[in-house]
């Protein structure tokens, strides 16, 4: 058996699923939803044609480019997960009609569903490409029909308690903000940093609300954190390629110490409970970019089409200047002052050296 998984290039271990899959998932779900609620939003505060008309009606849905790029996150997703497994072309391309059904049918708990059910219909699919000689029918049928019985079985149970979990955190969140601003900040903003997809948690979980904007906070943390904290050593290209990239890149620094991690994560401790707390700051956008933080002002971008929203609903009724001061705050000032602050600290320590967050050339 073993020789039979090596051969099939087939890897069961936890950085194959829950590092390398899951953060293709984010990937997939970038290029889609992601994308397409950006389109959405520029078409439709800026008032460009293009992107506000409807270029296809599908069942008697009207669909604009971002819409079109939208329902295309299950297919998406599931095609990204199969190519971080390196599935054979059958079996990736097979892997667009299981993404799009497995989503379909996790309903608002989608991303995880779909993440489990490509997981599965992947292996097996690369267990029985060109095992015979008819592979061109052999590999779609299995992929694809084991793809659509996991879906079937599996992705509504998935999704209702990804659902559960994410209300349960977001529950928790209202009813004890301090703490769980504390917790859900510090903890989703580690995620980012580490090398696993915070986007692709909080996707599946649907985190949004006040959970959501205090993962944004944490987020925003991180990644503005390292990027002023460590500018002395890596200059401008360090503060952008951090800043609006991702703090993951510290990764192997933190692994050498530790303690560099310190600074922003002592910044999302403080921004956290800011966010649920003092400014009441929600992100009810996509829940995606809830774990995003200022990667492309993805995060930014998510409270402010979670304010739109609001007010064509008429749950807001305008965009305040309070808002735009909270968002400042959270997601850039707070997390360079008090990050910076926790730095000096940490170097007058001796705990932070000269060179400990040089990125690599």
């Amino acid at each position: 058996m073993q020789a039979f998984l090596k051969r099939k290039n087939i890897e069961i271990s936890l950085k194959r699923y829950g590092i390398d899959a899951l953060s293709a998932m984010a990937q997939g779900l970038f290029c889609s939803l992601l994308i397409g609620t950006i389109l959405n939003t520029i078409g439709q505060r800026l008032g460009v044609t293009a992107l506000t008309r409807v270029v296809a009606t599908i069942g008697g849905v009207d669909y604009t480019v971002g819409a079109m790029a939208s329902a295309m996150s299950g297919p998406a997703m599931a095609t990204a997960i199969a190519y971080a497994l390196q599935a054979p072309p059958l079996v990736l391309f097979s892997l667009i009609t299981v993404g799009f059904a497995s989503n379909a049918l996790g309903g608002a708990g989608g991303p995880l569903a779909v993440l489990f059910v490509a997981i599965l219909s992947t292996e097996i699919g690369k267990a029985v490409s060109k095992e015979t000689k008819v592979d061109i029918l052999v590999t779609p049928l299995v992929t694809i029909g084991s793809g659509m019985l996991f879906s079937a079985l599996l992705a509504p149970l998935i999704g209702k308690a990804a659902i559960q979990v994410g209300s349960l955190i977001m529950w928790a969140t209202e009813l004890q903000p301090f703490f769980m601003g504390i917790l859900v900040s510090a903890l989703v903003g580690i995620a980012l940093t580490l090398p696993i997809s915070s986007a692709a948690i909080c996707a599946a979980l649907g985190l949004t609300g006040l959970a959501g904007g205090a993962a944004v906070a944490g987020c925003c943390a991180q990644m503005v954190g390292f990027a002023v904290i460590s500018f002395q050593e890596n200059g401008v290209s360090g503060l952008v390629s951090q800043g609006l990239g991702t703090s993951m890149l510290q990764m192997g620094n933190i692994v050498k110490n530790p303690r560099i991690w310190i600074p922003a994560t002592f910044a999302s401790m403080i921004t956290g409970p800011l966010a649920t707390c003092i400014f009441r700051f929600e992100n009810n956008g996509p829940a995606v970019t809830s774990g995003m933080g200022t990667c492309g002002l993805v995060g930014p971008i998510g409270v402010y089409t979670g304010w739109l929203k609001a007010v064509e609903e008429g749950g807001k009724s305008a965009v305040s200047a309070m808002d735009w001061i909270s968002l400042l705050l959270l997601c850039f000032i707070l997390p360079a002052v008090l990050s910076l602050l926790c730095s000096a600290f940490c170097r007058k320590m001796g705990w932070i050296k000269p060179g400990d967050m040089k990125l690599a050339s």
